[in-house]
C-alpha cells in the first residue's frame, strides 16, 4: 500500500453490508483510498437482494466474490470497520477500529435491504469526506 489511507470493511459473510460499504467508498473516494472487504465466514456469493439494491444506485457489485478475513493482512490497514459481526470479528490494537452494527440483509428481500443500504451510504459519505478532506462524489 502507498501513502493513501486504507480501509477494510469486515462482516460475517462478506455478501452484503461490507460489500456495500466497500463499493460506496470506492464510488465516493475513487482511487484516493485503498478499499477492501472480507468476512469471518464468507458466503459463496453476493446476496442477490444486496446486488439489486446497489444496482438501483448505479453501482454493480454482482461480480464481487466474498473473501475470507485473513488476520495476517489486517495490521496493514489504517481503518478496520466491522459491521455487525460481534465477537466473530477480531479487534486489532494500534489501528483505528470501529464497530458499526447494522441490520443483516441475509435472507431479506430488496425492500428490507434498501434502508440498510441507505444508512451505509450516509456513513460512507461521511467517512470518505473525513479521509480525503473532500465531500464524497456521486449521490
Amino acid at each position: 500500500m502507498d501513502d493513501k489511507p486504507s480501509v477494510l470493511f469486515v462482516s460475517v459473510h462478506n455478501a452484503g453490508r461490507s460489500q456495500m460499504a466497500a463499493a460506496y467508498l470506492t464510488h465516493f473516494a475513487g482511487d484516493a483510498i485503498e478499499v477492501r472487504s472480507a468476512g469471518s465466514a464468507p458466503a459463496e456469493r453476493i446476496n442477490p437482494a444486496v446486488a439489486e439494491a446497489m444496482a438501483e444506485e448505479g453501482i454493480d457489485i454482482s461480480a464481487e466474490i466474498p473473501k475470507a478475513l485473513t488476520v495476517d493482512a489486517v495490521p496493514a490497514w489504517d481503518v478496520v470497520i466491522t459491521m455487525g459481526c460481534g465477537d466473530t470479528c477480531p479487534v486489532f490494537p494500534g489501528k483505528r477500529h470501529e464497530d458499526r452494527p447494522l441490520d443483516d440483509p441475509a435472507g431479506q428481500g430488496v425492500e428490507a435491504v434498501r434502508p440498510i443500504r441507505d444508512e451505509i451510504r450516509v456513513r460512507i459519505q461521511e467517512l470518505a469526506a473525513e479521509l480525503t478532506g473532500a465531500p464524497g462524489r456521486g449521490k
